[in-house]
């Protein structure tokens, strides 16, 4: 078992007690396993607890490194990280297919208790219920807030903490996503496609990872400003996550049927784009991710950075002037399980990528679905890919959805702008954990 997977280990009278997260089979997720045992005849209780003091400390602050993917990510979770940990849990029991508390009480609360953390835990009863109670927060009595929901609940808490009267302290705190919504993509940005999904992992990244800033984008809208932390989209994207919330029993399936149905319709998405674009190029995009480093990004001010982007008067801005069937923007690669819809995306290099897809046959939609959870569509002449720093969106009829972090938004006019390191999450890998290694098809 690697030392990042030792949750505790105490030694008494009674015995040594060692709890571990384990798998049992590489099909099955991490389960909680406790070891018991007695120190052999003659040995002294004082050598017991030393040898348990000993694994504690390597488990907590030692090192240890994985290789996932393209590169090895250096695991920072056991670092000098904090032990007992106090938690703010929020639990959505409606959530996607219904069973976050059942998750929770069967996989999440069993970790946390054996790793003697702190829960303070609220069952969310309304839209906004979890917003409310991270806006009057009391900042020093937790050190980081779980969500047992899907993705919208993460959004609920950021913009929570936006609102609070220190919000630059406030979202200095992390928030660390439990996958038991529809959508979980931000767990599977932090723990990779093969443990994003599996709540244990989840909790361990709760117990042992490290704080770890991530760009936040500004949403203004009709006067009004919120915030975004994973994506924005309009069209054919709106339209399959908003227009099946019907059928939210369904899971993750459910987004497939509404990309199927799209399809089908292949209806034009009737708005007016513009960007204020960094990078255009793909190739130049491959490279700086292949030797991206991430960055400590501090933020000196007091108060939340204001949106510089407002006016189109400054240089830099595009226009896209084709007709297009979705545009999609987002922070972290995937946005599912079976989508890497973001791969060139990076936790906090204060841009936004945005892919614009323009109008092309049935058939080559139904094509993009082939690879589509490595990247391949990053590729595609039909996909544009913009790195960002603002973009907005006009709306040229009053009939479509715009979904926002999987949250649905008026169909109006509207303003992204990225802010850097505005946000944090746990991480145990200091990056998003994403293989992208699609090579540039030849000509």
């Amino acid at each position: 078992v690697p030392l990042q997977r030792v949750l505790w280990a105490d030694s008494s009278e009674s015995g040594t007690v060692v709890h571990v997260l384990a798998k049992k089979s590489e099909r099955r997720g991490l389960v909680l396993v406790k070891a018991e045992g007695n120190a052999k005849k003659g040995a002294s209780d004082e050598l017991a607890r030393e040898w348990s003091k000993l694994l504690m400390d390597a488990a907590y602050a030692g090192k240890s490194s994985t290789c996932i993917g393209r590169v090895p990510f250096k695991s920072l979770a056991c670092i000098g990280v904090k032990q007992q940990r106090r938690f703010k849990i929020f639990i959505n029991p409606n959530s996607g297919p219904g069973n976050a508390k059942t998750l929770y009480k069967r996989k999440v609360e069993p970790i946390l208790k054996a790793c003697r953390c702190s829960l303070d835990i609220t069952f969310t009863e309304r839209r906004n219920h979890a917003a409310d109670i991270a806006a009057k927060l009391p900042l020093d009595e937790f050190d980081a807030l779980l969500t047992v929901s899907g993705d919208g609940m993460v959004h609920e808490v950021f913009n929570g903490l936006a609102a609070h009267k220190d919000p630059l302290k406030a979202l200095d705190i992390p928030i660390v996503p439990m996958p038991a919504g529809s959508g979980n993509g931000t767990s599977i940005n932090l723990l990779g496609i093969e443990e994003g999904l599996d709540i244990s992992a989840a909790a361990l990244n709760a117990v042992k990872g490290r704080p770890m800033k991530v760009d936040l984008c500004s949403i203004l809208q009709n006067g009004k400003r919120s915030f975004s932390f994973m994506s924005q989209c309009v069209g054919l994207m709106a339209d399959l996550d908003l227009g099946t919330e019907h059928l939210r029993w369904m899971g993750s399936n459910r987004f497939v049927y509404g990309y199927l149905r799209g399809i089908l319709t292949r209806r034009i998405c009737p708005v007016s784009v513009s960007i204020k674009a960094i990078e255009t190029d793909k190739v130049k995009m491959v490279e700086a991710l292949n030797s991206f480093v991430p960055q400590t990004t501090i933020n000196e001010n007091s108060s939340l950075p204001e949106v510089g982007c407002a006016s189109e008067d400054t240089d830099g801005w595009i226009t896209f002037e084709q007709p297009l069937i979705y545009l999609y923007a987002g922070k972290g690669p995937y946005v599912g399980r079976d989508l890497m819809q973001f791969p060139m995306s990076v936790p906090n290099d204060g841009t936004i990528d945005i892919v614009i897809q323009g109008l092309v046959s049935r058939g080559e939609l139904l094509d993009a679905m082939d690879g589509a959870d490595m990247g391949k569509t990053f590729w595609r002449e039909s996909s544009h890919y913009f790195k960002a720093q603002a973009y907005r969106v006009k709306p040229l009829s009053k009939n479509g959805y715009l979904a926002i972090d999987g949250e649905k938004f008026p169909f109006d006019e509207y303003l992204i702008e990225v802010h850097r390191g505005l946000g944090t999450v746990m991480s145990m890998y200091g990056q998003y954990v994403a293989n992208f290694n699609v090579p540039r098809p030849s000509k």
